[in-house]
């Protein structure tokens, strides 16, 4: 009996011992292996060029001219018209200037010389003839909306493509260094050579030292420029 008893003790202590042993041991996982995913670069929009209709004239009064504006964008929009910006002259707010986004350039044309157009130039209050330019954008670059200020520089060149290789030889980086950000290039239809540049203004009063500066007189000689520039001030204010 004592012989059984010290059997099933010993054999307690062993399971024990055992159990405890067990459970001492240090649980250790496989680690992770984290996948080497490389970053996908996501694709930069492929620019499209696109026509403009871009309008000048001038109104009795620009709120009165705005909410007529407003209310006739259906009919825009049914002659394939669709509103890029609206601006107003900095030296005349009442010069208003309005470029938008043409679907069909035949249409618009016709839209152009159109009674109903007219009719609803004359409710607006529009006081000067519009002076209406068609243009292919062949550039074009969102800008910061917090600058709102506008210059558009419009000259004839003797050659488009040897004036564009002076043009981006100068580099935006220092245009933007004197006050003028890269927008919009553009050629007209009608004559190709006929281009416009516009800008977004950082910094107004370095932008004007640079459009008298006489070392861009120079590039735009290098480049070809056989006019002498015409140059708007504005604001986009829609």
């Amino acid at each position: 009996m004592k012989t059984t008893f010290t059997m099933i003790a010993l054999m307690a202590m062993f399971t024990f011992t055992s159990c405890k042993k067990e459970s001492d041991k240090e649980v250790t996982t496989e680690p992770k292996v984290e996948e080497n995913k490389a970053p996908v670069a996501e694709k930069a929009p492929v620019f499209e060029p696109f026509k403009v209709m871009a309008v000048t004239h001038i109104v009795k009064d620009f709120d009165t001219w705005k909410k007529s504006f407003d209310e006739h964008e259906s009919m825009r929009t049914a002659n394939g018209l669709t509103k890029i910006s609206v601006c107003r002259d900095m030296g005349n707010p009442n010069k208003v200037l309005i470029f938008l986004k043409v679907a069909d350039l035949q249409k618009a044309k016709d839209f152009a010389v159109s009674p109903n157009l007219k009719e609803a130039m004359q409710k607006g209050g529009v006081m000067s003839k519009p002076e209406i330019v068609y243009a292919d954008v062949v550039r074009f670059e969102e800008s910061s909306a917090e600058f709102k200020d506008r210059i558009r520089v419009g000259h004839k060149v003797k050659d488009f493509d040897a004036w564009l290789k002076v043009y981006d030889a100068e580099g935006k980086e220092t245009r933007a260094a004197n006050g003028l950000i890269d927008r919009a290039l553009s050629r007209n239809i009608d004559d190709p050579n006929m281009i416009y540049i516009t800008f977004a203004v950082s910094d107004m009063a370095k932008a004007k030292a640079r459009l008298n500066d006489p070392a861009l007189k120079k590039i735009m000689t290098d480049g070809g420029v056989i006019s002498k520039p015409v140059i708007d001030f504005y604001t986009s204010v829609d």
